[in-house]
């Protein structure tokens, strides 16, 4: 029996291969792919840095759930659930910021950490990707359960402030709905 390849087979199988391969090591998700790269280049996935792209744990989340990316972790293919469980054994809160980050990326805008702002994220409006203009926003995720005091709202109103951005606050109901305010400043 002879069988012979069509250019549909090879399609198909060059489909399921299309998955950008990427490291789980440590408090990093690293992919050295050329796919890696040419996603971060459209899409603005990850950070690159010597020719690897590295991944935050909301991008990586969201790449694998949308089958994007496939993750392993000592050789073992991590599927969506374990890699948030693996995840959340150094960050508590990954599940709300996860929801926040879907629903923000999924509305066609880009997010990235906002670390050195002292926030969780930073948020780009439609069109524009960082480096060709700054983020519009500094975006904290919230559970509608979580407490959260004048204090620390007027404290991140502040960082807001003093990154020239405005406060967005995403709050994730107990039904998994995202509900966004933005906070600005006006003069009187």
């Amino acid at each position: 029996m002879v069988v012979k390849k069509t250019k549909k087979s090879v399609k198909k199988l060059t489909e399921k291969t299309s998955e950008i391969k990427a490291v789980f090591s440590g408090e990093s998700i690293i992919s050295n792919s050329q796919k890696a790269i040419e996603l971060y280049g459209k899409s603005r996935f990850g950070e690159v840095s010597n020719g690897k792209v590295y991944y935050s744990a909301p991008e990586a989340l969201y790449l694998v759930e949308t089958k994007k990316m496939s993750i392993t972790l000592n050789k073992k293919k991590l599927s969506f659930e374990k890699l948030m469980q693996k995840i959340k054994e150094s960050d508590k809160k990954i599940a709300t910021k996860y929801a926040v980050f879907k629903d923000m990326r999924s509305k066609g805008y880009i997010v990235k950490t906002a670390l050195k702002f002292g926030a969780e994220f930073r948020v780009y409006d439609k069109g524009i990707k960082p480096g060709q203009d700054h983020a519009k926003w500094i975006l904290y995720p919230v559970s509608e359960n979580q407490e959260m005091t004048w204090h620390d709202f007027a404290a991140k109103n502040r960082v807001a402030h003093a990154t020239k951005k405005n406060l967005l606050i995403g709050i994730l109901d107990d039904e998994g709905d995202c509900t966004f305010y933005e906070v600005s400043w006006i003069r009187p």
